[in-house]
């Protein structure tokens, strides 16, 4: 990426419209439309930064740019607002200089975006630390919160904000942030009860119903359909690319970060939720019997729900908005209000109600993000409001007036500020002071706000006057005190120009402002400015039980009777800017402009009309004219000096002196006349572009000149470097022939003398093997002569000793065969006895030698519950073969119990033990075979619910559930937890682990259950133990088989307690205190579902119905 070292390199169009030659309107658009095409969204105007919208993301806020802009020079590097950021923060923190950045411009030109952008970029240039990113953390977060409650999406803009912002940041001495507090100025409340056509209300109302889970609306009493609110616009409820619930999640998210209380929020859901619930109150009329008209509510579920979100009697509200009540010094009159005043009175609490909420939370994330420390603090104001507003179609009001009011006071201050700045600048830096002629606005901020024949004042005055006041009598007042004013005008007006001229309509009148004339509509002003909220509903909302609603509405309070009339609208906001401009007059300005290109929120398009508009209202023409009144650039002797140093032979390549004689001889040596520059202490001063672009010009020359130097010199240099490298290859060439020519000579003289050594060698080789193969058939003959005699005398002597042989084996075999029959002659007669005997053991050997090769191949698994066996083939075998398969049967077993470990042993244990009691007994135990004995059910030692309890138990938890504990007297069950230790039974409240009863294993008797599915048993307790005091426990558990069986092996191995009885039958007695009750088990038709019912009969009989099982 390429790192321009000067606002002037590679420049597109004029970077600072300080330099444009020529200066025009048109010019001064056309700049900008260039530097908009390339991507240049910023552009200065001395230290002022404009910022065009581009309605699309850019690769310009990277880290790696904070980076590149982090401690550099305002003019150093391409215009940019994070150049107008540094230069803010480094001023603080190295100045010691409080600095304030003011960013206007009207809706969707971008200033919330600016706003975030100038913040984000302190936070990442500012030092780090666990508590520093806390505080960072909780600035950047507030923003989202303010905007979900104080933005709206509006023509112009998908996300305008709705409200003025400031911000003051608080920072140490090392520039680190400690915290901020926040100002809010004239929220447009009048968009909660109506919004124009194709916009929306605020972005509140549509993430709550988006984003909340059911269970939140469910509690709020809401639906997540919009078009059951009145106060919700339908045209526009859903809007492209913006994701209602996700924003609703990361509002909740900042809400969190920023320190609001689960409580505090939920209380501020209640009150938005009110809010809707109050636009579908609807009244109709009624007439009294006096002829008066009256209102009544149509449909009160609304109110019913709104009341019992805010805790308000339904009664105080429905009469809170039937009558008023006016109050003088020594009577009240209460007056019925007509459907017209009651749908006022409603709006007006819905307006108050969502203000008052807005201020509320600005107030709370001021405690959460203040400064906590008292020493003196740097601040950087950060103000975000609203641009100069002016509607085509001469729909201003009240609010637009108000507005561009303020927008007067900030030109204001504006021109005062910047020629301030440019009279110390030259004053600190030697120059010659020139008077700037300029337009002074004073006047018309002077027609606005003066305390006695000002506007805001004679509406003040018609406020409070007794009489019939209208809008009407408001605009005579200004015809008659306004009249001669030359920047006012109306249709009575002696100023106006246009009497015959019906553009000019007699309910409205004309101001002209620094950025042109204003057509307002004095329908309104009135009732704006009023601003009343009946005391009825104050005092009816200060009644609720709501946390928040009493901080609301404090003049409700009946001990604190105000009779005196609120301040009004203009009055609260005229004191709000003077107190805003006494607060920035203290600090060091700083400025960005915002434009929007187009009013289609499309990127790449660029209306000029549009944007000729908005360079008018924002005084930016003025603004260049002022800053070119004395010097249009002013630039440090040491940058200027290593910029221009080629222009002159003595200052090129270096300069040995002080810059600034340096930059003097430069200036000297050139054609600049005299009065076009200036020298002050540290700076230069330039008057006119002309000298600058004709400096420029001339060292883009010289930089030509010595490009084509260097190219010259690089080019001898790479030739010459060439050609050595091409003489010092041919001779390393020539080398290395020479000394391959003599190997190829060398090798050919040695190939040769090879050749006649291998052809003597090869003759003599010849000669010497002919006398070996001579010498070797010579041996060779010797050799097969003996062989042959050997082999006939070896022929011969084999033939003879083979008839030796067979005249032998005939003997033999003679022999044999004679002293054979001579034997079976002799003992014929004993054979025909033994025989049988013989062939019968004969054959039963084979047998069983094939009963047990076949038992080996059909031999069942070892697994113990495989009951298979092979069938027995042999009869006479079935006492074996029985005996075999129970001695394999016990192996297999024997093998099989090896593996298992000590807790599952004892778990088997457990359960032959829960076999030897409830089997063929209880009808219950064939379910639970199954069913592994887990013991801990609850986890107790695990779950932080049951710790307490845990630390309550001495002993080692055997076994912990929830049980019921039967009720003696209606049979109904209480969950308890049921905790078996090696000593005791202890029985728990399953809601607050409080102990109820502690029953040692030593008081216990006996154990009943019936023979049937059910899950009771009951605990026989000793007569006369400690434990026996309030009787028997008869309990129910899905888990009966196992507590039994613990109880039943707990008792056993314990040292000091006997054996337990387990009495199993459907009838048995209990004591209860001081009764004994029977407990009798019946097989009944199923009743509520399949569930075990208990029910007292009377005062001696409980009878537990337990369905019949198929």
């Amino acid at each position: 990426m390429e790192v321009k070292t000067s606002l002037l390199d590679n420049m597109i169009g004029v970077g600072d419209m300080v330099l444009l030659e020529p200066l025009s309107e048109d010019s001064f658009i056309e700049n900008l439309r260039k530097r908009f095409d390339h991507n240049e969204i910023y552009t200065y105007i001395g230290s002022v930064v404009i910022s065009m919208n581009p309605y699309r993301s850019l690769p310009i806020f990277t880290p790696e740019k904070v980076e590149e802009y982090r401690n550099r020079n305002f003019y150093e590097l391409s215009p940019h607002i994070y150049a107008l950021a540094d230069e803010a923060y480094r001023s603080l923190r190295d100045q010691d200089k409080d600095q304030c950045i003011l960013i206007t411009g009207e809706s969707g030109a971008g200033k919330t975006e600016a706003s975030k952008l100038v913040m984000s970029y302190v936070a990442a240039v500012c030092g780090k630390g666990q508590e520093v990113n806390k505080v960072k953390e909780q600035l950047l977060q507030s923003n989202p919160v303010l905007e979900a409650f104080g933005n709206a999406k509006t023509v112009r803009n998908d996300n305008s904000s709705r409200f003025g912002k400031y911000m003051d940041i608080e920072f140490d001495f090392k520039g680190d942030p400690l915290g901020g507090v926040i100002s809010n100025y004239l929220l447009e409340k009048s968009r909660v009860v109506k919004q124009p056509r194709g916009e929306r209300n605020f972005h509140v109302f549509y993430q709550l119903l988006s984003g909340a889970s059911d269970d939140t609306l469910k509690k709020l009493k809401l639906d997540r359909d919009f078009s059951k609110y009145n106060y919700l616009s339908l045209d526009s409820a859903v809007v492209n690319g913006l994701d209602d619930a996700a924003n609703f999640r990361t509002v909740r998210n900042a809400m969190q970060i920023v320190g609001f209380m689960e409580d505090e929020v939920q209380s501020v859901l209640e009150l938005v939720a009110a809010v809707l619930k109050l636009g579908d109150i609807e009244f109709k009329p009624e007439s009294r019997c006096n002829g008066t008209d009256e209102s009544r509510i149509k449909d009160k579920n609304d109110l019913k729900e709104m009341c019992e979100l805010l805790g308000i009697e339904q009664s105080v509200l429905e009469r809170a908005f039937s009558y008023r009540t006016v109050e003088a010094r020594l009577e009240k009159v209460s007056t019925t209000l007509n459907v017209a005043q009651a749908y006022y009175a409603r709006d007006a609490l819905a307006k108050n109600l969502y203000s008052r909420l807005f201020s509320w939370l600005v107030t709370r994330i001021n405690e959460s993000i203040k400064a906590q420390t008292k020493a003196r603090h740097k601040v950087m104001g950060v103000l975000d409001i609203y641009g100069f507003e002016i509607f085509e179609d001469g729909d201003n009001s009240f609010e637009q007036f108000i507005i561009n009011y303020c927008n007067e006071k900030l030109q204001q201050i504006f021109i005062e500020l910047t020629l301030r700045e440019e009279q110390e600048e030259y004053v600190r830096e030697g120059i010659e002071w020139t008077n700037i002629e300029y337009f002074n606005n004073a006047i018309i901020c002077d027609l606005i706000e003066n305390h006695q024949n000002g506007i805001l004042a004679m509406l003040d005055e018609e406020c409070l006057r007794p009489g019939t006041v209208t809008d009407e009598t408001f605009l005579d007042k200004l015809n008659t005190i306004c009249a001669e004013h030359q920047h006012f005008e109306s249709r009575l007006s002696k100023n106006s120009k246009f009497l015959t001229d019906h553009s000019l309509p007699h309910n409205c009148f004309r101001i002209q402002h620094y950025a042109g004339k204003v057509l307002y509509r004095a329908e309104g002003f009135v009732d704006k400015n009023n601003d009343l909220l009946y005391r009825d509903l104050s005092q009816a909302m200060y009644k609720a039980n709501h946390s928040l609603i009493k901080q609301l509405f404090p003049e409700g309070n009946p001990a604190k009777v105000n009779l005196k009339r609120p301040p009004t609208a203009g009055f609260q906001f005229r004191a709000s800017v003077g107190t805003l401009m006494k607060n920035l007059q203290t600090k060091n300005p700083n400025y960005i402009r915002c434009i929007k290109p187009n009013d289609k929120k499309a990127s790449h398009i660029f209306t000029d009309s549009l944007v000729c508009h908005q360079v008018r209202y924002l005084g930016l023409m003025e603004n260049v004219r002022v800053r070119r009144a004395g010097y249009a650039f002013r630039q440090a002797y040491e940058p200027c000096l290593e910029r221009y140093k080629m222009l002159c032979k003595r200052t090129w390549p270096h300069w040995r002196g002080p810059a600034r004689e340096g930059v003097e001889v430069l200036m000297a040596d050139l054609p600049v006349p005299a009065e076009e520059f200036s020298y002050g202490r540290s700076k230069i001063f330039i008057r006119n572009p002309r000298t600058l672009f004709f400096l420029e010009e001339r060292r883009r020359q010289c930089l030509q000149d010595l490009a084509t130097l260097i190219q010259k010199i690089y080019r001898g240099w790479k030739c010459r470097s060439h050609f050595l490298l091409l003489k010092k290859s041919q001779i390393v060439v020539a080398a290395w022939y020479r000394r391959y020519a003599q190997e190829k000579k060398y090798q050919k003289i040695k190939s040769a003398t090879t050749v006649v050594q291998s052809y003597t060698r090869g003759w003599q080789a010849r000669k010497l093997l002919r006398e070996l193969k001579y010498q070797k058939r010579c041996e060779e003959a010797v050799t097969t002569i003996s062989a042959f005699w050997h082999g006939t005398q070896a022929r011969m002597e084999l033939r003879r000793l083979k008839q030796e042989a067979r005249n032998k084996h005939a003997v033999t075999v003679i022999w044999a065969y004679w002293q054979g029959t001579k034997v079976r002659r002799e003992y014929r007669k004993f054979f025909r006895a033994n025989a049988g005997k013989k062939i019968y053991d004969f054959t039963i050997q084979r047998i069983m030698q094939k009963y047990f090769l076949g038992l080996k191949s059909t031999m069942p698994s070892v697994s113990p519950i495989d009951k298979s066996w092979p069938a027995n083939p042999y009869r006479f075998l079935d006492g074996v073969h029985t005996e075999l398969r129970r001695i394999f049967h016990l192996w297999r077993c024997k093998k099989y119990r090896s593996q298992f470990t000590e807790e599952k042993k004892a778990v088997y244990e457990e359960k032959l033990e829960a076999s030897e009691i409830f089997k063929d007994k209880k009808a219950l135990y064939p379910s639970s075979v199954s069913q592994p004995f887990k013991g801990d059910y609850l986890e107790i030692s695990k779950n932080p619910k049951y710790q307490k309890l845990h630390s309550a138990v001495d002993e080692k938890v055997l076994l912990a559930d929830v049980v019921n504990k039967i009720n003696r007297a209606n049979g109904k069950g209480t969950a308890r937890i049921f905790l078996l230790t090696k000593k005791s039974v202890v029985l728990a409240d399953q809601k607050t682990g409080q102990v109820k009863a502690s029953v040692p294993l030593p008081d216990l008797a006996s154990v009943s259950v019936s023979t049937q599915s059910d899950g009771f048993f009951a605990l026989r307790l000793k007569e006369g133990s400690a434990s026996a005091v309030k009787g028997d426990f008869l309990l129910s558990s899905d888990h009966l088989i196992e507590i039994i069986t613990k109880l039943h092996r707990t008792g056993a191995t314990a040292a000091d307690s006997e054996q337990l009885d387990i009495d199993i039958s459907d009838e048995f007695l209990l004591q209860f205190k001081h009764d004994k009750v029977c407990v009798k088990f019946i097989q009944g038709a199923p009743k509520n579902g399949n569930s075990v019912s208990c029910k007292r009969k009377n005062n001696r009989l409980l009878e537990v119905s337990v369905p019949t099982t198929a």
